[in-house]
């Protein structure tokens, strides 16, 4: 039988027994729909979430106090006999290969002016913050890289706090009170936005020396650290912690390349995918079983069909490939729909669900159209092989 022929045949018994056909191909539509689907959405957050780490560099190194290797987690300056200091990071930033230090103190305070009130997340950082972590300054400038132990009363606005305690005042030159201690505003941040959170425009930046004086802390809670891109990561790390041991006389901190936490992260997302599409696979089951259900059924309501073919000459292998090859197309199309259902619902996500996150792999679908064929040429074997062994003179007295 030539190729033609058999595709012919298959769609002339789909058009016969539609109402069969079409609830075959809605199982598998529903089954290849839910893992497509299911796997835009996991990739989609996949991707937003690297994104959100990426956006501050991926030559970022972060060190905090604490040693999550003998403490279980990094417990901050308490588990330190001696904690992180601003000397330290000014220590870190002569190491070669380092472009830039940041110490980070943060706390909650409240910020005044003009008999507007309003709490914010303090921050304690060094004239260094917008350059390490790729923050735009959209008004003025960001703090001076002067000498950390020597601060000046200056603080930088987050964009929503100026609009909130500014309104359209230009805020630049103006004396502002930050948990009750006074700062001159030189400038504003570009609007930033939540990451994981954490809201950076809702804030003020003062000097790390200030922050550490206002909340009264004894340490630093983090050192952002960034490093010459083309550096081995591995180099850059041994050197942070061989100056630190030095300087501690222990290893009492922790040092997290940002490059091994997105390397972490990426595989962790990677298999979150791979479970979602392992529940959406569920369905597919389902109406792989769908099939083959109705395809038995077929072979029942068809006996006298395959008794004519087999009297005319056709021989087993024919019927077999003919009921495969059926049950194959059914799956194939029920394939296809289920994709232009996924992705219409996936196009609807997007546009009604702005905060979901909705971003198709093409090797998800082409993997789940394969499957969805898989399934029903595996679905097409059992009803293949009872049609095949049916008596060609017992199936034509069924008539």
């Amino acid at each position: 039988m030539l190729y033609r022929d058999l595709i012919r045949f298959s769609f002339g018994v789909l058009r016969a027994y539609r109402m069969r056909a079409v609830l075959s191909a809605t199982g598998i539509a529903i089954g290849i729909a839910a893992v497509v689907l299911l796997t835009s959405i996991g990739e989609g957050i996949h991707q937003f979430v690297l994104s959100q780490f990426t956006q501050f560099g991926t030559n970022l190194i972060s060190v905090s106090p604490g040693n999550v290797k003998t403490a279980g987690v990094s417990v901050g300056v308490f588990a330190s006999n001696r904690p992180l200091t601003i000397d330290d990071a000014v220590a870190i930033r002569r190491l070669p290969q380092i472009e830039f230090t940041d110490p980070v103190v943060s706390g909650n305070a409240e910020v005044a002016f003009s008999g507007r009130r309003r709490r914010v997340t303090v921050y304690g950082v060094s004239g260094y913050f917008a350059r390490a972590l790729r923050m735009e300054v959209m008004m003025g400038s960001f703090l001076p890289p002067d000498d950390p132990n020597a601060p000046r009363t200056l603080a930088v606005l987050g964009a929503r706090t100026r609009a909130e305690i500014f309104g359209d005042q230009n805020p630049l030159g103006q004396r502002i009170e930050v948990g009750g201690w006074h700062y001159t505003v030189i400038g504003v941040m570009a609007p930033k936005g939540q990451i994981f959170g954490v809201d950076f425009d809702d804030c003020v930046y003062i000097p790390v020396a200030s922050a550490m004086g206002l909340f009264n802390r004894e340490g630093l809670m983090e050192i952002h650290v960034t490093y010459n891109p083309g550096a081995p990561v591995e180099d850059v790390t041994s050197s942070i912690r061989q100056l630190l041991r030095s300087r501690h006389d222990r290893e009492d901190f922790t040092i997290t390349p940002q490059k091994e936490a997105l390397k972490t992260l990426d595989s962790v997302l990677s298999v979150l995918t791979f479970a979602v599409a392992a529940l959406g696979g569920v369905s597919l089951v389902v109406g792989t079983i769908g099939i083959l259900t109705i395809m038995i059924i077929a072979v029942g309501e068809r006996t006298s069909e395959v008794g004519l073919l087999k009297a005319l000459g056709a021989t087993s292998h024919q019927v077999i490939v003919l009921f495969i090859a059926e049950a194959a197309m059914i799956a194939f199309l029920g394939g296809l729909a289920g994709i232009a259902l996924a992705l219409g619902i996936g196009h609807l996500l997007g546009a009604f669900v702005a905060a979901l996150p909705v971003k198709t792999s093409w090797l998800y679908v082409a993997l789940g159209e394969a499957i969805a064929v898989s399934s029903g040429l595996l679905a097409g074997v059992l009803p293949a092989r009872i049609a095949a062994r049916l008596d060609p003179v017992q199936a034509l007295r069924t008539e």
